[in-house]
């Protein structure tokens, strides 16, 4: 069975869709399992508490990847190409939070057939993530 997100022709500026991602340990365990980055601010509490963060952090890339999953899966979701994305990243997250990412269409261009979506990820509703995102969604009938 196909999956098929929104076509380009069917995006509303404005329009928003949000998924909630929980951070365990697990998670950062993995993450750092299959990107390499096995920085021990992530993974060994010990040096962690020797930072200014005083206990381990979520990878931010990992916040990138939620962002990815919004965009991938929700808006515009499957079949939607990726050209950019900018992070800015604001708080720590750390284990036991939740990720909230909202991403929200803010400008199409009807002539390259992109859509430009602003990405938020917030902890407990505060920005930890601030973003844009650059996306070329199918088109119908192409």
């Amino acid at each position: 069975m196909s999956k098929q997100g929104k076509y380009f022709e069917d995006l509303v500026i404005g329009e928003t869709a949000e998924m909630r991602f929980p951070v365990t340990e697990a998670v950062i365990e993995k993450f750092a399992e299959v990107s390499g980055d096995d920085n021990p601010v992530h993974l060994d509490e010990a040096f962690a508490k020797t930072t200014s963060f005083g206990t381990r952090i979520a990878h931010g890339m990992l916040s990138g990847g939620f962002i990815s999953a919004v965009v991938g899966t929700k808006l515009p979701g499957y079949g939607s190409i990726y050209l950019s994305q900018t992070m800015r990243f604001r708080r720590p997250v750390k284990i036991g939070d939740v990720v909230v990412v909202t991403a929200r269409v803010t400008a199409l261009d009807a002539e390259k057939g992109r859509a430009t979506i602003e990405t938020v990820c917030a902890v407990d509703g505060k920005a930890v993530v601030e973003g844009e995102a650059l996306i070329m969604p199918p088109r119908r009938g192409a």
